[in-house]
């Protein structure tokens, strides 16, 4: 794709995946410049999650970003904390964050899934207003609903390597094949 491609999509949203009633609901900080032309979540050839999503055992074999609707047959889904494209999640403000937080709030209360699994732990802090949230299982739940705090797996995030963080979307799995 070129800039000019790019830089077009920043107005484009990426639909999300989801469904009443699943396992877990993952929820991407905001859609890159690459998903947003795409129209697929973590379309970003660097982007971790889906290798990660694969060696946590969510998924059978290695899904690509076009596959994303598979994730239904599996419980997942996925969603953003807010939907505005931008190259970087810093391009975002808090307001934005807050925001997306609230909208995010009504759309589990819809859906219902059994976890919610934010894809930032700094996203999470300012989306929920928790500042000394860390990664793993959260106290705040949504009604019933259990939320999860995961590492971002952007390539930019390199304190987490890719089996550490396999480790930690493998404790989610876990815990939500539990009940």
């Amino acid at each position: 794709m070129t800039p000019e491609e790019l830089e077009a999509a920043r107005d484009r949203l990426v639909p999300d995946v989801v469904a009443d009633g699943l396992h877990v609901l993952f929820c991407g900080i905001n859609p890159g410049l690459m998903s947003a032309a795409t129209g697929h979540h973590f379309a970003r050839p660097g982007n971790r999650f889906w290798p990660v999503l694969h060696a946590s055992g969510f998924t059978p074999r290695r899904l690509q970003p076009a596959e994303e609707r598979e994730l239904l047959g599996y419980g997942l889904g996925i969603t953003n904390v807010v939907a505005r494209a931008s190259a970087r999640a810093d391009e975002l403000s808090d307001v934005e964050f807050r925001e997306g937080g609230r909208i995010l709030t009504e759309k589990v209360k819809l859906l219902r899934p059994r976890w919610l699994a934010v894809v930032g732990v700094t996203a999470y802090r300012v989306a929920f207003g928790d500042k000394h949230a860390k990664i793993g299982p959260q106290e705040r739940t949504i009604g019933t609903i259990r939320i999860w705090a995961l590492p971002n797996p952007s390539g930019l995030n390199a304190h987490w390597p890719l089996p550490k963080m396999a480790e930690e979307f493998g404790r989610l799995r876990a815990a939500a094949e539990a009940g």
